[in-house]
């Protein structure tokens, strides 16, 4: 920085230069208010890790037998027409005896009347079958 000492003239000079100190204290001010407000910065990752366990893995999923329903009454098994219901009563038995039962679906047809419905359904429960649902209810909506 310079100054001037004294001059020849009585004239009054128009400083060119600026002022740069204030300027200079205003950014130091804000530098330091910088560094105090932003948080300590830390170079850690924290992730949730799983923790391993000894547990045996799932079960396979469980075996579905599908019931199909015709509009007529004609019942299928897995695709399979089941001739009669004693043939039925049969195959529902063998599924009541097992000690892990597959689940049955039962899937009416949209015009089957509900007396068919209910007999396969009855002819579950009496026999013992625990693991019976309707599926395809979507049809029903109009």
């Amino acid at each position: 920085m310079g100054m001037n000492v004294g001059s020849s003239s009585d004239e009054d000079e128009v400083m060119v230069d600026i002022n740069t100190t204030p300027l200079i204290d205003v950014m130091l001010v804000l530098l330091i208010m910088f560094i105090i407000t932003i948080p300590i910065q830390t170079h850690a990752v924290k992730m949730n890790m799983p923790v391993p366990n000894n547990a045996a893995p799932p079960p396979k999923p469980p075996e579905i037998i599908r019931i199909d329903l015709d509009f007529d009454g004609t019942i299928g098994w897995n695709g399979e027409i089941v001739p009669n219901r004693a043939e039925l009563e049969q195959r529902l038995r063998q599924i009541a005896a097992m000690p892990d039962q597959p689940e049955v679906h039962l899937r009416p047809n949209k015009l089957v009347t509900y007396k068919y419905v209910a007999m396969v359904m009855a002819s579950a429960q009496r026999l013992g079958v625990t693991k019976i649902g309707i599926v395809g209810n979507e049809q029903f909506l109009n």
